[in-house]
């Protein structure tokens, strides 16, 4: 008999045992017979049965696996992140699995269960949550590697990375207030989420500290989509008090707002300046050349791993908390009114 037709039911059969018997036997785990695995063993043996090893490596927990749950992988960020993190797992010869929780906290719990359920070695996870939930506090109880990236809910006490998101909102709206914007908008995602509290919390103290009010008309909500973002610009733009500058916190809602401004016909930095939070490929194609706020992306991924090593390897030294500066890129998007 070929070994690609053998069936776990065929070494059953030639053993004299049931199929969860023969499964249990080949698989290592549940009380089998002596005498009863030994003629699984050599019926198995003889029929050239293969099984599913990669099945049985992962239920023994014998591959190298590392998960990575993004916000999104459609978002840029975590898309090179995701590509820094298995270029950094060739060297360990590691594999990565990547399921993004999309902002959502019930699903990142289904998430994280089926993860855990494939026996991989240590997670990076971006929370969906500004506050700590049961699973990966959990986590953190049993000592599982773990290294949280971009955002930390508050009281989760782990290897985390993130960047300045405050201090790098701040200076954003503050060069634009230098160059005489007083109507500044601000296009944010769910404000649950950290690191878009934080850069909420950058925008209000620039106002604050230039004694600005803050005018609620100006802060739109989107989800961070383009399509969502095009929507939240066009509000912007139906109002009888337009803004003079628009702060974009992510590289997908600055997308989004140039194309909602080019389908209005507003000109950039002539009518409107703008920008965005993260750098990406797009900013500097486009005419004007965007400013934006730039992370460090490419030291993220491969610190990530480097921690995420040590307490796979058995570090029990204290929490790691690290966080980047933004860097502001000036370019052409923002006029001196």
């Amino acid at each position: 008999m070929s070994s690609k037709s053998v069936t776990l039911k065929d070494v059953a059969a030639a053993a004299n045992v049931s199929r969860a018997t023969a499964a249990r036997a080949l698989n290592g785990y549940g009380y089998v017979g002596k005498e009863a695995a030994e003629r699984v063993r050599v019926a198995a043996g003889k029929l050239g049965y293969r099984g599913n090893r990669i099945a049985q490596a992962l239920r023994q927990g014998e591959l190298p696996l590392i998960a990575f749950v993004p916000g999104d992988i459609l978002n840029p960020f975590f898309s090179q992140i995701a590509h820094d993190l298995e270029t950094e797992l060739r060297a360990y010869q590691s594999n990565l699995i990547i399921a993004s929780n999309q902002e959502d906290v019930e699903l990142e719990q289904q998430v994280l269960t089926n993860i855990l359920a494939l026996n991989v070695k240590g997670i990076i996870v971006a929370p969906a949550s500004n506050e700590k939930t049961p699973q990966l506090s959990k986590l953190i109880e049993d000592k599982y590697p773990l290294v949280v990236i971009d955002r930390v809910p508050e009281g989760l006490l782990c290897d985390n990375i993130t960047v300045n998101n405050q201090q790098g909102a701040e200076e954003a709206v503050e060069f634009l207030i230098e160059h005489g914007h007083r109507r500044i908008a601000v296009i944010h995602d769910d404000s649950r989420i950290a690191s878009t509290r934080d850069r909420l919390a950058g925008y209000r103290l620039a106002l604050k500290n230039r004694s600005i009010s803050f005018d609620e008309t100006l802060v739109v909500e989107s989800k961070s989509t383009i399509s969502h973002a095009i929507d939240a610009t066009i509000r912007l733009f139906h109002q009888e008090n337009k803004p003079t500058a628009i702060f974009t916190t992510d590289s997908l809602m600055t997308k989004g707002a140039l194309l909602a401004l080019r389908t209005l016909g507003v000109k950039i930095p002539h009518e409107v300046s703008i920008i965005g939070f993260d750098d990406f490929d797009m900013a500097t194609f486009s005419d004007p050349q965007i400013t934006v706020l730039s992370q460090p992306v490419d030291k993220i991924g491969p610190l990530a791993i480097k921690m995420i090593m040590e307490r796979i390897a058995g570090s029990q030294a204290p929490v790691k908390s690290i966080q980047f500066p933004t860097q502001l890129i000036v370019r052409g998007s923002v006029l001196n009114i």
